[in-house]
This record gives C-alpha cells, sequence and structure tokens, in this order.
C-alpha cells in the first residue's frame, strides 16, 4: 500500500500535469512518503505515456471518452492502494520546500476523525482564491455569477457561501473544500464511497464533502500548505445567463449539476460551519 496516491485527469492537458507533477516531487522529494500517481486519461491527442519514464510509480489509465471529472478519479481510486488520495487539477503548481504533501499526510495522522483535508489556494498572481465553502443555497449560482449578486441580499448569500467572512489564516472545519485539490482518507472513502458520478462535472466535490459529513468524517480547510491554481472558471466565459447557456457547454453541464445537486439533497440543508 502506498502512502498517497496522487489522482489527475488528463483531456489535453498534458503540459500542466508535467508542470504540476514536476513541482510536487521536487517539493516532496524529502518527505520519506511512498507516494504513487494514477493519470486517467480521457481519450485525450496530447499522450501521456512517456511521463512514465519521467516520474516513478506513474499509471496511466486510458478511456475511450471523456466520462467526465467524478467517474474518471473513480477509476484511479480503484487503480491503486493507498491510505491517502490527492484528488488534483492539472492547472496547479507546488512551491518547493513547504513539503506539502508530508504536511497534509502529518495532519490527517493526527487527526483520525478527519475525512479530507483542502489545502490554501491562491492565484498565479498571489491573491486569495475561495476554496472552501458553505455548502450552497439554492439561488447562489445564480447570484455567484450575475449583477444579482453585486449588492444587497444578493451579495450576502454569495459572500457567505464562499465563507469571505473568514481570513482564511487558521485552520478549521469547513463545509467543503473546492474539487482541484482534495486530500483524502482512505478509510473514510471506502465508508463515505467516491464521488457520485451521476455528476459529469461541478458540484461533485459539495456533493463528496456532504457525505463525509453525513457518515461522521469532517473536513478541513489547511491553511498551512499553500497551492497555486490557474482556475480558468470555464463555465463562467460567456457572460450573462441566458447566452452562457446558449453558447457555453460548461454552463450548461453547471446548470445541469446545480439541478442534480439540490434535488439530490431536497429537504436536507444545513451548514456544518
Amino acid at each position: 500500500m502506498f502512502d498517497i496516491c496522487v489522482t489527475i485527469v488528463n483531456t489535453n492537458e498534458k503540459s500542466e500535469i508535467e508542470r504540476a507533477l514536476t513541482s510536487l516531487f521536487l517539493d516532496s522529494k524529502n518527505s520519506g512518503l511512498n507516494i504513487a500517481t494514477v493519470i486517467v486519461d480521457n481519450a485525450s491527442t496530447d499522450s501521456v505515456d512517456d511521463l512514465t519514464q519521467k516520474f516513478s510509480n506513474l499509471t496511466v489509465v486510458k478511456q475511450a471518452k471523456n466520462f467526465g471529472f467524478g467517474k474518471s478519479h473513480n477509476r484511479a481510486f480503484a487503480t491503486v492502494d493507498a491510505k491517502y488520495y490527492f484528488v488534483l487539477n492539472p492547472d496547479t503548481e507546488f512551491s518547493v520546500g513547504q513539503n506539502f504533501l508530508r504536511q497534509l499526510y502529518d495532519f490527517m495522522e493526527k487527526n483520525p476523525k478527519i475525512g479530507m483535508a483542502g489545502p490554501k489556494i491562491i492565484y498565479p498572481d498571489g491573491s486569495l482564491q475561495h476554496s472552501c465553502w458553505r455548502f450552497p443555497t439554492f439561488l447562489q449560482p445564480i447570484f455567484s455569477r450575475t449583477k444579482w449578486g453585486q449588492k444587497g441580499r444578493g451579495k450576502k448569500v454569495a459572500d457567505h457561501y464562499l465563507m469571505k467572512d473568514f481570513e482564511h489564516n487558521q485552520t478549521m472545519p469547513v463545509d467543503c473544500v473546492m474539487g482541484s485539490a482534495m486530500f483524502a482518507r482512505q478509510l473514510a472513502l471506502a465508508e463515505v464511497g467516491g464521488f457520485d458520478d451521476r455528476f459529469w462535472m461541478y458540484f461533485e466535490d459539495m456533493d463528496w464533502c456532504w457525505r463525509m459529513w453525513q457518515k461522521g468524517w469532517a473536513v478541513y480547510y489547511f491553511h498551512a500548505v499553500v497551492l497555486r491554481h490557474v482556475h480558468g472558471r470555464a463555465s463562467a466565459k460567456v457572460p450573462g445567463v441566458i447566452m452562457a447557456l446558449i453558447k457555453n457547454k460548461y454552463a450548461r453541464t453547471h446548470f445541469v449539476s446545480w439541478l442534480k445537486y439540490f434535488w439530490k439533497w431536497r429537504g436536507e440543508y444545513k451548514f456544518y460551519r
């Protein structure tokens, strides 16, 4: 069994994956951890096969089509046996010298009731990315993506969801952490299950965290390690709700996942923080 298995999904993002893993393993070279990596390739045109020669304990799993974020990571979980799984987006980079994985591993080892942790995340310019959230209300996605969330009640709802009342300079339990970097305990995963693959993309991270809390596994924001993340927000590239739904397939996917999430958890809404 490996100490940690890093899981990444490739959808024509080879260069980003290589950069992310290079920085991660440079930072982890003295960690003393036994680390594996699984890249699930969703029918990409840029093969990642040669990365098995560059990084040790790296496995490439090929899929005939793009099965989406959650289902692809679930495939990775089933490929390698590890004590912890680190779900990682390709568009990420690690600062060498912080021993990122060692710190997360030690934190989880000292706190056996925590099922999942997410690191502090920043944008490439160094500004804070709001990567821990409260569970959303039904109208929150509308407020967060339109001018209705820029003032009054809409802004209050959007800011509450993003935990803007929290300074992000301390480690604490949170409702959920962003899917771009989720450090999950195998024992919790075995009890709770992996991602719900009915969500092709979006809201699967919130759903997973909700199920962690339901089963008594805490979810934590861990501020002691920092990750840089580009965070392209593909679903928000076309402005305006109507035009986005017409022109942007990711906006349509986001809308469908939003409805699936709230239908699944209807009548069970609550905050843990």
